[in-house]
């Protein structure tokens, strides 16, 4: 049944899909409670399948099995995630159909160690998306310097793509604009627009986290905990503006879809903030959050769904000259997380991997 709180969101034109994965939440039937109520989609990544293979025995069977076919431990990796998504993407078929893909997606991430290598982005994309074979499958490159190439060459060959690791407004501009090209790129070779499908992953959380360090450390507490969200709200300024213009309008004619902005990084890391904070805020049309499983239980529990994002934007740009104003600078915070977050994922997809290892090897 319709969970009312999903129901009431959706119909303010926000997508809610969850930050997570693993084999019980398929196996025990609560994937499939979870879409009844309302959920549209889902998005991995390694910290997450980290935590699933490393953190239960649901995989050891599978690993077992790789060591008799004399696979590596990336190659056992890629074994389990495949096939968990597959079955995820499997279980939210029926929402790709209904919503005649809009949503129903699940995201695989390409490994993070390519995040600056264009063309093993490119061939490991189109490999993952080859394995899977799933219309509703996303797979996410981060965007940096190097990744945004990889996305144009990946959409414009008919390939979805979640862009991850966005955190400053001019990365996201950037985004938009690749976007933009691959589908022009279709549209020039008469290709069809109308099934190929996009997110951007705008990070909020850890933007906090940096920007009330510094402003603590200014007496500044009066603007802690209002960095990200105004910064979500400029970048969802653009994506009005882009909407708006005669360029996208002549994609959307020929069938193209708005590519959706998708907060991410969305449950809250200081506990004096309310726990639906990155949820309450930031409700807007064509929008997307994934939430990870304790903020969608919060969000379903005590969530108020309602169109603040457009209220906030009206003092976002005051907000964050505020900030600036008082010695912080925003702009350094979203350079230095997009690099932060390809070394943490990387880090991530290491300790994946020594895990693995360490099954395989009787650990």
């Amino acid at each position: 049944m319709t969970h009312p709180v999903l129901k009431a969101t959706l119909d303010l034109g926000q997508s809610v899909w969850l930050d997570f994965i693993n084999r019980q939440l398929m196996d025990s039937g609560r994937l499939t409670m979870l879409i009844e109520e309302g959920l549209r989609g889902m998005t991995s990544n390694p910290t997450i399948f980290e935590q699933a293979i490393a953190g239960s025995s649901d995989y050891d069977r599978d690993v077992r099995e790789g060591i008799r076919h004399g696979w590596s431990a990336l190659q056992v990796f890629e074994h389990l995630a495949v096939e968990d998504i597959v079955r995820a993407a499997d279980a939210l078929h029926s929402v790709y159909d209904e919503s005649e893909g809009a949503d129903g997606f699940v995201s695989l991430e390409v490994s993070p160690k390519l995040a600056h290598d264009t063309q093993n982005t490119i061939a490991e994309a189109k490999r993952l998306w080859s394995s899977v074979d799933r219309p509703n499958l996303m797979i996410k490159v981060p965007g940096t310097r190097e990744g945004l190439p990889a996305v144009r060459v990946l959409l414009s060959e008919g390939i979805n793509v979640n862009v991850t690791l966005i955190f400053s407004l001019q990365q996201y501009k950037d985004v938009l604009e690749t976007y933009l090209l691959a589908m022009e790129d279709r549209a020039n070779r008469k290709q069809e627009l109308n099934r190929i499908a996009s997110v951007a992953s705008f990070f909020i959380s850890r933007v906090d986290t940096s920007a009330d360090k510094q402003l603590l450390a200014k007496n500044r507490s009066d603007l802690t905990g209002k960095a990200a969200i105004a910064n979500a709200c400029v970048a969802y300024r653009h994506f009005l503006e882009v909407t708006e213009s005669s360029r996208w309008k002549n994609l959307a004619a020929k069938g193209a879809r708005v590519q959706r902005p998708l907060w991410a990084s969305t449950s809250t890391k200081n506990p004096a903030y309310p726990d639906v904070l990155y949820m309450h805020e930031l409700v807007a049309k064509d929008t997307v959050n994934t939430l990870p499983p304790a903020t969608l239980d919060a969000w379903k529990d005590h969530g108020q769904p309602a169109p603040r994002l457009l209220e906030n934007l009206k003092q976002a740009d005051r907000i964050l000259e505020q900030i600036r104003a008082a010695g912080v600078d925003v702009d350094q915070i979203t350079d230095d997380l997009i690099e932060d977050g390809v070394l943490k994922f990387a880090a991530s997809f290491d300790q994946l991997l020594a895990a693995i290892n360490t099954k395989m090897h009787g650990g």
